[in-house]
């Protein structure tokens, strides 16, 4: 199940490498995944995501915010169904990606005088303590750890569809903007979730490279470590703006 963390559409089967009826394993001619390579294009992407990133941030709209996220939805569908096209879909998956990040970054800065460092810094903390941990082995990653953390990823990302709906219907979900104990804690409590899961990224990184997955699949494994981390940067915008309202 090791695929599942880079993206909740792909299968374990994406990140194999296929064998013939004789048991020969099939060469697509795109190689094999490496960890270095998905670093490299995890990179890549983030340099992507910065540039649209940056324009939107000048220019928010509401439109801008929908489009970004309605191109990660679609991009993550494309890639879950056809992963071999993950190397074409990723880079315009980071340009979308960006619209969405820099909108809500302008949403958040308008309202909260140095909220939006706080976020980075806070992001990118968690992400070398938890780069830190899955190396010294102190959390290991084994098949039932990665089946608790990928159902908790999956009731939040529900619970926030339901509250999506909601917001356009007339209802509103408790706690998710409430600024009390049980709003704050709902926040901890989704970024906890959506640290672990930067584990099961990591350990898809070098699984794919174990397996001998197909090199294309550096980028589908990309993809999903950057939407972690994007996803962690907006956890921790919602929680600091929590904590700074009256």
């Amino acid at each position: 199940m090791f695929g599942s963390s880079s993206n909740p559409m792909l299968k374990e089967e994406s990140f194999k490498p296929k064998y013939d009826s004789s048991g020969m394993m099939i060469n697509d001619n795109s190689g094999q995944m490496t960890a270095n390579g998905a670093v490299n294009k995890t990179i890549f992407l983030f340099a992507l995501l910065l540039i649209t990133s940056s324009l939107s941030y000048m220019m928010p709209s509401m439109f801008l915010l929908y489009v970004g996220a309605g191109g990660l939805f679609v991009s993550f569908l494309a890639v879950g169904f056809k992963p071999h096209l993950a190397p074409y879909i990723a880079p315009m998956y980071a340009l979308l990606h960006g619209l969405f990040v820099g909108t809500i970054t302008a949403i958040y800065a308008s309202q909260f005088d140095g909220l939006v460092m706080q976020a980075v810094g806070l992001t990118f903390g968690t992400l070398a303590m938890m780069l830190m941990i899955y190396k010294s082995g102190i959390i290991k990653v084994t098949d039932k750890f990665r089946m608790g953390v990928s159902m908790a990823v999956g009731a939040v990302m529900l619970f926030y569809l339901v509250g999506w709906i909601g917001q356009m219907v007339g209802f509103e979900l408790p706690f998710i903007h409430d600024n009390g104990i049980m709003g704050i804690g709902l926040s901890v409590v989704v970024i906890v979730i959506a640290s672990l899961n930067l584990l099961l990224d990591f350990d898809t990184f070098e699984k794919g490279e174990k397996e001998g997955a197909p090199a294309y699949m550096e980028w589908a494994a990309a993809m999903g470590l950057v939407f972690t981390i994007v996803w962690l940067y907006v956890e921790f915008l919602r929680l600091l703006s929590k904590l700074q309202r009256d």
